[in-house]
């Protein structure tokens, strides 16, 4: 590999361990920095109407993306110091290592019986209601959420570092943010927060597929996977967490789905894998092995997609008459 192809492929990869090692920065972490900055943007331009809520996410994730390009360029000259940026920009983004600890935490308090417990530790995983769930409830709100997150947490910022670089690790982070703070349906942000939403079903469309093919490829029953995506994922409302959920049901032979209620608001999603059994807290730590696996397969996809990005592109003329 040449210089410039090493960069993603190097950078990711220490990003990765950082991440695994130590799991997200203690203090200071970037993204509840960026998401106090959004929330303050918020309160200025709130109008319960689609175009200012259009402008919120054009400028907040046109934000981030142009901080990570002007980052970029401002090492580019060094490749240790571009390695090093795209490692802490990764590490920054990829949450795979806290996903794993707090559905570890969830299943703890599961299987000594400590049903309190286990439904005051939930809302840090997911943004159900906790008090109406039993056990079982709460180990497929579990199996569900690791699914999802491990799109939305690690495979889909790959993928976009893998094409953009760090702009796309940062613009990728910002857009999945701002889809958890405004791009639900409560009444202040129905309208305000459909732009940050729609934005993010497009932003995590590649990396949803590619979560669902990884984990039918990394899971114990791989014709399961591709089955339950096949028939069942279409009837989930999330575009993209509707192919995750449906892979992770079949790749661990899993009925997820059905009721649930968010923010005191109920509904009933399409079953995925109804000839399986429901998850137990048992099961919760067979989805984060699946998790962890498809995460590093999608490391080992997205530097193989930077190197070839990279050569494709061709060399790059420098302004001193050479060649980069």
């Amino acid at each position: 590999m040449t210089r410039a192809d090493r960069v993603f492929a190097y950078g990711a990869a220490l990003g990765f361990l950082g991440d695994l090692l130590a799991g997200d920065p203690r203090r200071g972490h970037p993204v509840a920095g960026f998401g106090r900055l959004a929330g303050a943007l918020e309160q200025r331009l709130w109008r319960d109407d689609r175009a200012r809520g259009a402008l919120f996410a054009a400028v907040c994730a046109g934000g981030a993306f142009g901080a990570g390009r002007l980052a970029e360029r401002a090492v580019r000259r060094s490749p240790a110091a571009s390695v090093a940026l795209t490692a802490l920009a990764a590490w920054a983004v990829l949450g795979g290592t806290s996903l794993a600890r707090e559905a570890g935490l969830v299943a703890a308090a599961l299987e000594r019986g400590d049903l309190d417990a286990a439904r005051a530790r939930l809302p840090h995983l997911c943004g159900r209601d906790p008090q109406g769930l039993d056990a079982d409830g709460i180990a497929r709100a579990v199996v569900e959420s690791v699914a999802e997150n491990t799109s939305d947490a690690v495979v889909g910022a790959l993928v976009w570092g893998a094409l953009l670089g760090v702009p796309g690790l940062a613009g990728f982070r910002a857009v999945n943010t701002l889809d958890a703070m405004v791009g639900h349906r409560s009444p202040r942000h129905l309208r305000f927060g459909w732009a940050a939403a729609r934005l993010d079903d497009v932003a995590g469309w590649p990396g949803a597929r590619l979560t669902a093919l990884l984990a039918a490829a990394a899971g114990p029953y791989p014709a399961d996977a591709l089955a339950v995506w096949r028939r069942d994922a279409a009837g989930h409302p999330s575009p993209n967490a509707g192919p995750v959920e449906a892979a992770f049901a079949g790749a661990l032979r899993l009925r997820l789905g059905g009721p649930l209620s968010y923010g005191g608001r109920s509904e009933h999603r399409a079953v995925l894998g109804g000839e399986f059994r429901a998850p137990a807290a048992a099961d919760i730590p067979r989805a984060v092995r699946l998790s962890r696996r498809v995460g590093a397969l999608a490391l080992g996809a997205a530097a193989a997609v930077s190197v070839l990005r990279t050569r494709a592109a061709g060399p790059r003329v420098t302004g001193r008459g050479g060649v980069a």
